[in-house]
């Protein structure tokens, strides 16, 4: 058995539940931190595909627009996504010619295929469709003959439009609305 000598002072080398309480709490704050950067930087992401997909949409069509003399006259974006396939014309009769898109790089909603399925749309990184509106002929728009956007974060839009052909962007449910050819 050991005895301490006597008049030695041995105190136990722990934690009190205080400090412990406090690790605790410091390392909440710091994941609650870490996870919500990574939540804006995977929103700034999204934000960026969105961007990027837009461009390559908006070429596509003025690819098309070269063939055909005009674009696609739909608001349907399965027709819209067929047209870009080369497999509708303007004024949605069937067509075969090249396509304009590499699918590969696209989502489609439920992930249906659009060579199968011609009701298949292509969607933005927050799920929805991208939205599309062809000019109406007797509108006096500012810009090129069709609108193509995402509703961004939030999935609202009011589709109004002025009378340039561009969605009143001061509006709430427009402000984070991502469009392929706005000035």
């Amino acid at each position: 058995m050991f005895l301490a000598p006597s008049g030695a002072n041995y105190q136990r080398a722990a934690f009190t539940l205080l400090e412990l309480l406090a690790v605790v709490a410091l390392l909440a704050l710091l994941s609650g931190l870490l996870l919500g950067a990574a939540r804006r930087i995977g929103e700034v992401g999204r934000i960026a595909r969105a961007k990027a997909e837009l461009a390559v949409l908006a070429a596509a069509l003025e690819n098309y627009q070269r063939l055909y003399g005009d674009y696609p006259q739909t608001d349907d974006p399965a027709q819209l996504l067929q047209s870009l396939l080369g497999r509708l014309g303007p004024r949605n009769n069937v067509s075969s010619t090249r396509s304009w898109l590499t699918l590969a790089r696209y989502r489609t909603a439920l992930s249906r295929d659009p060579l199968v399925d011609s009701s298949a749309t292509l969607i933005d990184p927050w799920d929805q469709p991208y939205r599309y509106i062809y000019k109406v002929p007797a509108a006096s728009w500012g810009n090129v003959s069709y609108v193509l956007y995402s509703l961004g974060p939030d999935g609202q839009d009011i589709r109004a439009l002025l009378a340039g052909g561009f969605a009143d962007s001061k509006l709430p449910e427009n402000l984070d609305n991502l469009y392929a050819n706005r000035p």
